[in-house]
């Protein structure tokens, strides 16, 4: 008799380069993307990392509900990276509440290693 082979799911990267998901209408669409992140920690399947640079980098600041989002999936062991620079250009580093400031060398590292890169 054949032996069924379990087949593990892939693990996957979430990359958020814009405060908005989707096109058209940018206020629905940052809806849309608190959304995504709000409701990601209830998923079967969670990613490894979660990659946010450019203006999405103000999601993890203090008094968010996104960084309160962003720490429960940190707690579950999805690694949350910051882009360094943004972080930097915003002037936010002391108001950070979840994740890691990284750079560009880490962040490539993280997506070229990746079995799959999901961009909402």
């Amino acid at each position: 008799m054949a032996e069924i082979s379990q087949t593990k799911p892939e693990d996957f990267v979430i990359l958020l380069n814009s405060e908005s998901m989707g096109s058209g209408n940018d206020e629905l669409g940052k809806i849309l993307l608190r959304s995504f992140l709000n409701t990601l920690i209830k998923q079967e399947q969670l990613p490894t990392h979660i990659i946010l640079y450019n203006t999405v980098v103000l999601l993890a600041v203090n008094e968010t509900d996104t960084a309160t989002s962003l720490n429960e999936l940190e707690q579950m062991g999805v690694e949350v990276i910051l882009c360094g620079t943004c972080c930097d250009f915003f002037q936010i580093k002391e108001k950070i509440k979840v994740g890691h400031i990284s750079n560009m060398m880490h962040i490539s590292s993280t997506l070229i290693k990746a079995t799959k890169v999901i961009v909402p």
